[in-house]
């Protein structure tokens, strides 16, 4: 059939016309990333090791030649049927016919980026996530390898393609086998003859993973501390290896949950990183688990949670690249906005290798870049990023998720109260996509400080919100000048109206003569204007207040930028995304954390081992709504302080 040049004219417009605009918000990040605050190398800068590669495997791989001919070290196979299973037995029979291999007897493969030396070195593993079996993820983390065995790390990618594509509920299977990878590396380490032989520091091991490979560091960090498989105590588990650290990138939560319960992880440090056109794991799943992190044995540990404007999913591998869907990608996702892959690889590598650093190797002068991503304008790509952290020294005082008393918090005699807002109430935080919770509780507090009526210009009293301590628990927390005021705040798109103006009590009532009198009218409403949800950042103040009664007062906006909602648009089709998902935008509350310190010296007469209430005033913005949520105390270490100097 030849279609005529108008009917392709006609096509073209109509095809058009679908497609909705690129829409971008203004990026704030020449102002917000213009110091660099770290005086430390920069982390994703090459280091002085040469790297060497190799691989490890069966040796009789069917489909990959490098695990069949290439291998240096062979390993056994391992039985994995009690984890991981084909949909239905045709299937098995094609998967088998194709890889060469059952779940009997699946292969542990990995290629191996080294640095040459003596050693030990920390050990890193690194797992893809699910994609096309057949077209291979592991070399996809080849930029890690090169970078962190220049720096003195070995890092391993596993190879666990035979567990991708129509499998489902696998996740169990995929973090056992990293733990059978470990296995194979103590046998690396302890073995004369092999290129490990006592380089290996086994007490130092981080375990990265993509997509489902980020949910499955979570499920062999919990196996590798657990006597038995927990859905089936017949399988005896006896790993107990030195995992210190875990890193999700993109990760999905909750597609296998031990015992039918959220994977639950403790005393481990945690990073998970996560990009807003994500077109796969549509919502920043992996706050669920950073929300279960727990920190109970008193040594030092922290979480932190990254949010990148404008990466996807698949850019963190290079093997992956724009194809969040594969190959149907690019008609259904919009990839006009996406940051150059370049630049989303850039920002894995300083955050990633200042992970490791600070995890396997103790260097304290990275820890700061995971409470505030502002101090690293010189390392991070420019775009905008919203960060969560958490540490051990920290104590809640409000959590939100304890009752459904609003004038209560977490710890034992800690009151709330909150005067003039508009909005005042206690909830789960949603996440974007459609009936999915971040596993966070919050308040949603809002305000209009406009009085009511025909003069449009006068304010009242500035709305607040403040959460009280007793003495008795000030002195049980050793609450001094060291100690560091927590919380994280985000702005939502809600505006409540202008607040009732005060009644006067002054006049008194007109003498009842019978006679009804017609009700004022109203006053004219004003006309609304419209604004760009990404205009203009929330402005407003944080006091502290002490026992006698003195008070400081600084502005929120010198430890963070408090930004209006930042809508995103994934999909191609025009009005697609409003149907899928059941926001535009993520809400991601950044932390903030200020030091007792800084009130004083606002205002020297306020005394920090007297602190009773921390106030949150609304002076800046007239009319808004916030998020705040995970408000607490910290005898923070010094050193996520150490590069605080001389910050806006």
């Amino acid at each position: 059939m030849t279609i005529r040049r108008p009917c392709l004219i006609a096509l073209a417009a109509a095809l058009t016309g679908c497609i909705q605009p690129l829409r971008l918000v203004r990026d704030d990040s020449p102002t917000v990333l213009s110091r660099q605050l770290i005086a430390a190398p920069n982390p994703a800068g090459r280091g002085t090791f040469r790297v060497r590669t190799l691989y490890y495997g069966s040796g009789r791989d069917k489909n990959r030649v490098e695990y069949r001919d290439s291998v240096t070290l062979k390993t056994k196979t391992v039985n994995g049927t009690k984890f991981a299973a084909a949909p239905s037995p045709a299937q098995g029979k094609i998967r088998k016919k194709y890889w060469g291999f059952g779940f009997d007897s699946l292969p542990v493969n990995g290629r191996v980026w080294y640095p040459e030396g003596d050693g030990p070195f920390p050990l890193i593993l690194i797992v893809h996530g699910n994609h096309d079996m057949k077209d291979f993820s592991d070399p996809g983390y080849d930029y890690l390898g090169e970078l962190l065995a220049s720096r003195g790390f070995i890092l391993a990618s596993v190879d666990e393609n035979f567990l991708n594509g129509n499998i489902r509920g696998e996740n169990d299977g995929r973090g056992w086998m990293l733990l059978q990878h470990l296995k194979a590396w103590k046998g690396f380490n302890d073995s004369t003859g092999t290129p490990f032989y006592r380089k290996v520091d086994l007490d130092n091991i981080a375990l990265m993973g993509h997509s489902r490979g980020g949910e499955a560091v979570a499920v062999a960090a919990a196996f590798n501390r657990l006597s038995h498989y927990p859905d089936d105590a017949t399988v005896a588990f006896d790993f107990k290896f030195g995992i210190k650290g875990i890193v999700a990138i993109a990760p999905i939560d909750g597609q296998y949950e031990p015992g039918n319960r959220p994977t639950p992880l403790e005393n481990i440090n945690y990073l998970v990183i996560h990009g807003s056109h994500d077109g796969d794991v549509s919502s920043f799943s992996g706050l669920r688990q950073y929300s279960r992190i727990r920190f109970t044995d008193g040594k030092p540990w922290f979480k932190s949670a990254v949010w990148m404007y404008r990466a996807n999913h698949g850019q963190w591998n290079t093997s992956w690249g724009s194809g969040d869907f594969g190959p149907n990608s690019p008609r259904s996702l919009d990839l006009r906005g996406l940051i150059p892959m370049s630049e989303q690889l850039k920002m894995a590598e300083v955050y990633l290798s200042a992970f490791v650093e600070a995890t396997l190797r103790g260097k304290q002068e990275y820890l700061p870049l995971f409470r505030d991503h502002r101090v690293a304008g010189e390392w991070l790509p420019k775009t905008m990023y919203t960060t969560r952290f958490g540490e051990s020294g920290y104590r809640a005082l409000a959590s939100y998720g304890e009752d459904v008393e609003v004038g209560s918090g977490t710890a034992p005699g800690v009151t709330i109260a909150a005067e003039s807002l508009a909005t005042w109430k206690e909830g789960i935080i949603p996440l974007r996509w459609q009936n999915t919770n971040s596993g966070h509780f919050g308040t949603w507090l809002g305000w209009n400080n406009r009085i009511a009526g025909t003069d449009t210009t006068k304010n009242g009293k500035p709305a607040s919100y403040a959460v009280s301590l007793t003495d008795s628990l000030q002195q049980a927390w050793g609450v001094n000048q060291g100690t560091a005021v927590v919380f994280s705040l985000a702005p939502t798109a809600a505006t409540p109206g202008p607040r009732a103006a005060p009644r006067d009590t002054t006049k008194k009532a007109a003498p009842d003569t019978g006679k009804k009198t017609p009700a004022p009218k109203p006053p004219p409403t004003p006309k609304k204007i419209p604004t760009a949800l990404d205009s203009l950042p929330i402005e407003l103040s944080v006091e502290a207040v002490d026992a006698n009664g003195n008070t400081a007062r600084v502005p929120l906006s010198r430890y963070g930028v408090a930004r209006k909602p930042i809508e995103v648009t994934v999909l191609k089709r025009k009005g697609r995304d409003k149907t899928q998902f059941a926001s535009m935008a993520e809400l991601i509350p950044q932390t903030y954390v200020i030091p007792l310190a800084d009130f004083r010296a606002a205002a020297p007469a306020f005394d920090p081992a007297r602190l009773r209430t921390i106030r949150w005033v609304f002076d800046g913005t007239r009319a808004g709504t916030v998020v705040l949520t995970d408000v607490g105390l910290s005898n923070i270490s010094p050193a996520f302080f150490e590069s605080r100097r001389g910050q806006p």
